[in-house]
């Protein structure tokens, strides 16, 4: 089942953000990793919040502790982001 994920990175810049992004191997506008659906990241008043629609809550668990935590502690991510979870009832993605 889709899982919406909501992390919100309390003093991180968008500039840790694209440093994440470049050593993942990605690129703005490009795909992401496997089994995620939709992705999109915004500044807010204190950080950045990343806002995710994943196959699966186990396929973000994998991918988070694998990649975005050993990356996120190499740019200086400055603490674990506060992280919340939905089941998704539908989402729409980018016609083929």
């Amino acid at each position: 089942m889709a899982v919406g994920v909501q992390l919100d990175f309390k003093a991180a810049t968008l500039e840790q953000y694209d440093e994440v992004v470049k050593r993942l191997g990605f690129r703005p506008g490009g795909p992401g990793a496997l089994g995620l659906l939709v992705h999109w990241v915004a500044k807010t008043d204190d950080g950045m919040r990343v806002t995710d629609v994943w196959e699966s809550r186990g396929v973000f668990e994998k991918f988070a502790q694998e990649k975005i935590g050993p990356i996120g502690a190499e740019v200086g991510l400055p603490n674990p982001p506060e992280t919340q979870f939905f089941e998704v009832h539908n989402y729409l993605a980018a016609g083929s």
